[in-house]
């Protein structure tokens, strides 16, 4: 109340509404009387208005009128005011006829100060927001263009989706002083709506009209502001846009906008996600939140593609302390900034170090006792795990594995391994040696103390090391764009999809589980070629030829997600699916692993394959590029020494760093 009486603005508009409700009070009578207010009625006037206005500015003050920023005046305000005047007029008419009982006081001159109550401040408080709004040439609001620079100096943008997203995304940039746009129309293709207004901008047509209507309004740009729509909108609606020839944006799909906000800093170019149309993942939040609120949660992997985000979606349910655990320096440090910088109050500890560290392991678990533990670290690249078998092993295996032990070690609640469809049929190293992380997850269940399951999902859009980022640094160098094969099919989804139904699952499990993730219908790369260059705004064939080079190393033309005689079933969430595996003889599987690792140590590249095989019958062996023959090894150390091979890598989906591995 205190900083209140000390603004300037609201002295102001107190003196206005203290002059409306004396106009207000005055009208009434000059309305009921037709202009000739009899004296003894202008003597009853003026006994009751020293008490009238004082009575309805304290109704106001309790009903919070002045509370409210001028500015952003609205429709709840508006019920507000109403409710203040029905509540004060209804004070004042049991006063009177209380203490006059009505003699001498008209009836109809209280409904009447009423009515001309909420007109009077209803209508200063709207004129009040118009001139506090940034005018533009129309726009759609009162014509004050006079007061505005030049018309000339606005961009005339066009509206695509005339639903709850395009109207949010018009009142953003009409209210924004910064942007010096002039919203001309919208444009949709439901037909009811056409020649309708949106705060009295017209929907002009639909989007097969766009050509024509951009020419006709002499539009600047293009806003896509439909946040469902399907991939295959997007693509018409993307398609019909590039035919004007003028820039366009759009703003992200729901699934993007996690906390469900429109706003002019989420507009950006369009980008391959939006053409994907993938619909938004239903997170159970309170299920989530029970195994993560409050708990210590590790992920390795912190600095990667789909670790980082992993940190983004946990550190919403405040976990305590969130432990992030990655061997490349620099995307650690990146993934610290961000969680510092957009959670604040958030308890997180970034450590620097290798998941095949056990003394490391061993420290972290007992400083910070992690209830839940995300493993994300991987090597992914399937060629260059073709050329350096031994990498997969020891990294995808071995650090696995190293993992589950102190997992177990310090019985850890919940371990969620981060797989993918290259586990399915194997037919490369990487792909074998996460089927062996599966197993070795699954082996773990057995004893039935904590819930070890595996999620599986295809490629992830935007990762380091994906296709899509390759094709677009092809395209920058005005291509060619290299595609392995013209029949070669993909499952792809989003990063933050990705991480959203991993932590579902992870709520979901009981323990032994490998959960598949809905991937939709497989993708033909040389189609997301295609779509690339032409959303750079190319033609493919004219501007930017497509190659094909062949299928890589330890590559397939299509990838599964499901393995023959692994029993599928349901669950209640229609994007997860989950498969019961065979059991597992752990010690025979642990003994096999072993002789894995002795091969590892020797980089003997042909029997590393054989004994994958050994472990995981369903697996192809890729015989090119073996890289090195049993008889010449890369190096011949003993078993127990440091092996540094090759320039430095990092594990997980990410960059490259330096790390030495040790031998068992």
């Amino acid at each position: 109340m205190k900083h209140l009486l000390r603004n300037r603005n609201f002295w102001m508009i107190l003196i206005l509404d203290l002059g409306l409700l004396f106009f207000a009070y005055y009208f009434s009578y000059y309305i009921r009387f037709d202009g000739d207010i009899p004296n003894p009625y202008m003597v009853a006037f003026q006994d009751t208005v020293w008490f009238i206005i004082p009575f309805k500015l304290g109704c106001f003050f309790l009903f919070r009128l002045y509370k409210g920023m001028w500015r952003y005046m609205s429709i709840p305000d508006l019920f507000n005011l109403i409710k203040a005047t029905l509540a004060s007029s209804t004070g004042i008419i049991l006063a009177i006829l209380f203490i006059h009982q009505f003699q001498g006081y008209p009836r109809s001159v209280f409904i009447i100060d009423a009515a001309l109550t909420i007109l009077f401040i209803g209508g200063a408080r709207l004129i009040i927001r118009i001139f506090l709004t940034q005018p533009g040439p129309s726009n759609g609001r009162f014509p004050l263009s006079f007061l505005s620079s030049k018309e000339s100096v606005f961009k005339r943008l066009l509206i695509i989706g005339a639903g709850d997203a395009g109207e949010k995304m018009y009142r953003e940039l009409r209210d924004n002083r910064n942007l010096n746009y002039h919203i001309v129309g919208f444009v949709d293709d439901n037909p009811q709506k056409l020649g309708m207004r949106i705060h009295g901008v017209p929907i002009l047509g639909n989007v097969n009209g766009l050509s024509r209507l951009v020419k006709k309004h002499d539009i600047g740009e293009i806003l896509i502001a439909i946040s469902s729509a399907s991939g295959k909108e997007m693509r018409r609606i993307v398609e019909r846009c590039k035919e004007t020839g003028i820039k366009f944006k759009t703003i992200p799909g729901i699934g993007e906008l996690i906390d469900g906000r429109v706003s002019v800093k989420t507009i950006r170019d369009v980008s391959y996600e939006d053409l994907m149309g993938r619909k938004p993942v239903r997170m159970e939040m309170d299920k989530i939140g029970n195994y993560s609120t409050g708990e210590a949660v590790l992920i390795t992997g912190a600095g990667g593609s789909i670790g980082s985000e992993l940190c983004r979606q946990i550190a919403r349910f405040e976990p305590s302390p969130l432990v992030l655990l990655d061997c490349a320096e620099n995307n650690l440090f990146q993934v610290e900034m961000e969680i510092a910088r957009d959670y604040p109050q958030l308890e997180y500890i970034p450590i620097l170090g290798n998941i095949l560290n056990n003394s490391l392991l061993d420290n972290i678990f007992q400083a910070y006792h992690p209830r839940v533990v995300f493993h994300a670290a991987a090597y992914k690249h399937v060629p260059m795990m073709e050329l350096n078998p031994w990498e997969a092993v020891h990294n995808n295996i071995q650090g696995t594995q190293s993992l589950l032990e102190t997992v177990r070690r310090y019985g850890v609640e919940r371990f969620v391994f981060v797989s993918t469809d290259k586990a399915v049929r194997p037919a490369n190293v990487m792909g074998a040696s996460k089927r062996v992380g599966e197993l070795l997850t699954q082996a773990c269940s057995r004893d039935g103390h904590g819930r070890f399951m595996s999620v599986r999902f295809g490629n992830v859009i935007g990762s380091s090391g994906s296709v899509i980022p390759m094709f677009q640094e092809q395209i920058k160098k005005g291509g060619p764009v290299t595609v392995t094969h013209p029949e070669v099919t993909r499952f792809f989804m989003t990063i933050p999809e990705a991480a959203q139904l991993i932590l579902q699952a992870g709520a979901m499990g009981e323990g032994g589980e490998i959960f598949i993730l809905d991937m939709g219908t497989a993708i033909k790369i040389v189609d997301l070629a295609n779509d690339l260059i032409r959303l750079s705004g190319f033609e493919p064939g004219r501007d930017i030829e497509i190659q094909f080079a062949g299928l890589r190393p330890g590559e397939k033309l299509y990838e599964e997600l499901i393995t023959e005689g692994e029993g599928i079933v349901t669950t209640p969430h229609e994007k997860i699916l989950v498969l019961r595996g065979n059991s597992i003889q752990q010690d025979a599987l642990l003994s096999k692993i072993s002789e894995l690792y002795h091969l590892a140590a020797k980089q003997d590249a042909l029997k590393i394959k054989e004994k994958l095989k050994e472990i995981v019958p369903e697996y192809q062996i890729s015989p090119e590029n073996s890289s090195l023959s049993p008889e010449k090894p890369l190096a011949s150390q003993p078993e127990t020494s440091h092996v540094l091979l090759g320039p430095p890598k990092a594990k997980g989906d990410k960059g490259t760093d330096h790390r030495d591995f040790v031998s068992p």
